[in-house]
């Protein structure tokens, strides 16, 4: 697993190069570099997720940028570090505007930032909401496979939200090895859940599919429960829906009310950057004033500290750290960079010599 963080230097030789590189990766290069290499990137994933619990990197807080006119809308900057063989830096800043979906165009855009580890000049902007979409896909799918063991393995499973994100969680989940007896679909929006439906025809999906008309009847129905919403707040609050133990991918992180947590085994990605930002567990933070409600993060579960119960739920709510993000990006600059397509731009930096 460790060849996977193996890294290919962003300019060739072991001299710095007197002039900076600075190469622009397009959306279209991006989905190239990434497409039918899903085991390996879950594999990259896990991967980075060692290294981030053994302490070889830096993830700080995320930084929200919010607008008094357009309170639904915000910018978030994720800056990180990640060290082992990639040794990057770098930043996502990627944008949720949910008034974009009814104009036609996606809620989230993004880019990505890389910075070279020695110099910390950026050497790299990559559209980065493919990037974003895959290292959440990827993290979903490990999480499913981790927190699956030990368990009855999930035969039916239930999409709440029928966005970009969840296309790329079915897609990941299916090419690394799941298949399922059922697939469940809900959406606030049936020309959604109608779209979805035609992405998993077109992937030629066996399973039988099925459209809930209520959040309720998907989870009854469902053994894993993937949440990927824009909602703001809490819209589910029985647990008894919950009753018969499922396992559930919490990829939006503000669906589930703390009566559910509270009634659940809970996991989350990275405990400091999950209890932030009014997401479910902050708000059983809130209300308990404790974090005993948690069972541990995915890496202690991976290193054998913590083990998801076999009697209760099991939520994973991951806040997508940004060591994720580097991670993936640096794969798709070596691949490209190894296909020879690199599009440089060479006067990027200007006025180089230190006094003219």
């Amino acid at each position: 697993m460790t060849d996977l963080l193996s890294s290919t230097a962003h300019t060739a030789g072991s001299e710095p190069p007197s002039v900076p590189s600075f190469a622009v990766i397009s959306g279209e290069q991006v989905k190239r570099a990434l497409e039918g290499s899903e085991k390996e990137l879950v594999e990259l994933v896990e991967a980075t997720y060692r290294l981030h619990g053994a302490g070889d990197s830096v993830n700080p807080p995320s930084y929200f940028l919010r607008f008094p006119d357009r309170p639904t809308a915000r910018i978030i900057a994720l800056p990180a570090s990640i060290g082992g063989s990639v040794r990057v830096d770098g930043l996502k800043w990627i944008s949720s505007f949910p008034e974009n979906v009814g104009a036609g165009l996606p809620r989230a855009s993004a880019v990505l930032i890389l910075n070279d580890h020695d110099t910390g000049y950026p050497f790299a902007c990559l559209e980065s909401s493919i990037i974003s979409a895959t290292r959440t896909a990827a993290s979903a799918a490990l999480a499913a496979d981790w927190l699956s063991r030990g368990r009855p393995r999930p035969r039916r499973v239930g999409f709440c939200g029928t966005g970009l994100i969840a296309r790329y969680i079915h897609t990941f989940l299916a090419r690394t090895g799941w298949s399922f007896d059922a697939i469940g679909v809900h959406d606030v929006s049936a020309d959604s859940a109608e779209g979805f439906c035609g992405y998993l025809r077109q992937t030629g999906a066996p399973e039988p599919v099925t459209v809930h008309d209520s959040a309720e009847n998907l989870i009854r129905s469902s053994d894993l429960v993937v949440f990927a919403t824009v909602a703001g707040r809490p819209h589910v609050t029985t647990p008894g829906w919950f009753k018969h133990n499922p396992l559930v991918l919490h990829v939006s992180l503000r669906d589930l009310a703390p009566e559910v947590l509270l009634e659940s085994a809970n996991f989350v990605d990275d405990v400091e950057h999950c209890l932030k930002a009014d997401t479910s567990p902050h708000l059983v933070e809130q209300r308990t004033g404790n974090r005993d409600f948690l069972n541990g993060t995915l890496n202690d579960v991976m290193l054998g500290r913590a083990a998801p119960p076999h009697d209760q739920p099991v939520i994973f709510s991951p806040f997508g750290l940004g060591v994720l993000d580097l991670a993936v990006g640096k794969y798709v600059y070596d691949q490209v960079a190894r296909a020879g397509q690199l599009r440089l731009i060479d006067d990027f930096f200007h006025d180089l010599r230190r006094h003219g």
